[in-house]
């Protein structure tokens, strides 16, 4: 299925597939109907959720995350809450449908182990959203990779060096699901991840590998934090600007060094952070932030009392927008990444001279 979204208020389209997960937005558009190519900064209405589904971690609780040298930002070691009940879930899909493409299950644990995860996805469908989400893999199964078939765009397993990691990528391969890894990379880990790259040394048959910085949230450390100064840092990113047999991904905040590093990426092809301006994060308790990063809370919302329009048009919403607003204002690049994490500058790969944080 195919369909577009005009968004009234910011003067742009974006359209959707929901069986490909293909996702494109015009630029602004002017009086006269014309594209003028200006990205938009920010949608009416968030069109990625992540929704944190789970409120404990069965996986972390094991301490293997730990042994695995992942230090979970969601604390899955130590705290423990309720799971989101379906009520709220169905809740937060009805007001998605025709305004949101996907929906990206998460949390404090596997989604894949929710107690009513196969009804959680046959809402998402109901409501015209795809459903991806991550998992350890700790729990994967025949069923449950059949179901994610049914009904799943795609389905990430952490890389956590283990027999059940590669069981359960096996297992969604084999039920043909579009079967990504998620790699966190930290000091512990980038000598590991330049190698493997190097040799092309991941699993035959995956879609993308795709490498998600370490940040120092929940049980994330500083001391594990990357910098740029790091000369493994450039030789990573040397590696991801190679060819290889699957595609190589990153999430945002690898943005900046992605702009430094990469000679065949276009910087006009990556996605800075769409926090608080295409995406946001709910979680189990019904609390809504710009980023599942924001563990300590600085902006969120309660869901308890306003709807999710009205919590993404709040005032603490747009204090997070702020921050990226009056980042780096003399930089020429600023509009390829907006001077980076704006909950985290310490992490941003960037020693250029026109940083400016303003927080």
């Amino acid at each position: 299925m195919k369909y577009k979204i005009k968004d009234e208020k910011y003067s742009f389209i974006s359209a959707f597939d929901t069986e490909t997960g293909a996702y494109i937005r015009t630029g602004i558009i002017d009086e006269d109907g014309r594209d003028t190519g200006i990205d938009p900064f920010m949608a009416s209405f968030p069109h990625l959720i992540d929704v944190g589904v789970m409120g404990h971690c069965i996986h972390g609780k094991t301490g293997l995350c730990m042994k695995a040298g992942i230090e979970c930002y969601q604390s899955g070691l130590t705290l423990e809450q309720p799971n989101m009940s379906v009520e709220d879930f169905r809740w937060i899909a009805r007001q998605c449908k025709g305004r949101c493409n996907q929906l990206a299950l998460g949390g404090r644990g596997d989604p894949d182990q929710h107690e009513h995860f196969e009804e959680l996805l046959q809402i998402s469908r109901d409501n015209n959203l795809v459903p991806n989400f991550t998992t350890s893999g700790y729990g994967m199964t025949a069923e449950l990779a059949h179901i994610c078939k049914q009904y799943c765009g795609a389905v990430a397993v952490s890389w956590y060096r283990s027999e059940y990691t590669i069981r359960a990528i096996d297992l969604l391969l084999k039920a043909d699901v579009k079967t990504n890894i998620h790699y966190v990379v930290g000091k512990n880990t980038i000598d590991e991840a330049i190698m493997r790259m190097r040799n092309n040394d991941f699993p035959e048959g995956i879609n993308s590998v795709i490498f998600l910085l370490h940040k120092p949230a929940g049980l994330g450390t500083k001391e594990n934090m990357l910098s740029v100064t790091d000369a493994r840092v450039g030789e990573l990113f040397a590696e991801i600007d190679k060819r290889h047999p699957f595609k190589v991904g990153m999430d945002s905040c690898n943005v900046p060094g992605a702009i430094k590093f990469c000679k065949n990426i276009a910087p006009e092809s990556l996605d800075t952070c769409e926090g608080g301006r295409y995406s946001c994060y709910i979680g189990a308790d019904m609390v809504m932030v710009p980023c599942s990063f924001d563990q300590d809370r600085h902006f969120e919302v309660s869901l308890k009392n306003m709807n999710i329009e009205e919590a993404w048009n709040s005032e603490r919403f747009d204090s997070f927008r702020e921050r990226m607003h009056k980042a780096c204002p003399k930089c020429k690049k600023y509009s390829l990444c907006m001077g980076g994490c704006p909950l985290m500058p310490e992490i941003v790969f960037c020693n250029s001279r026109e940083r400016e944080i303003n927080l």
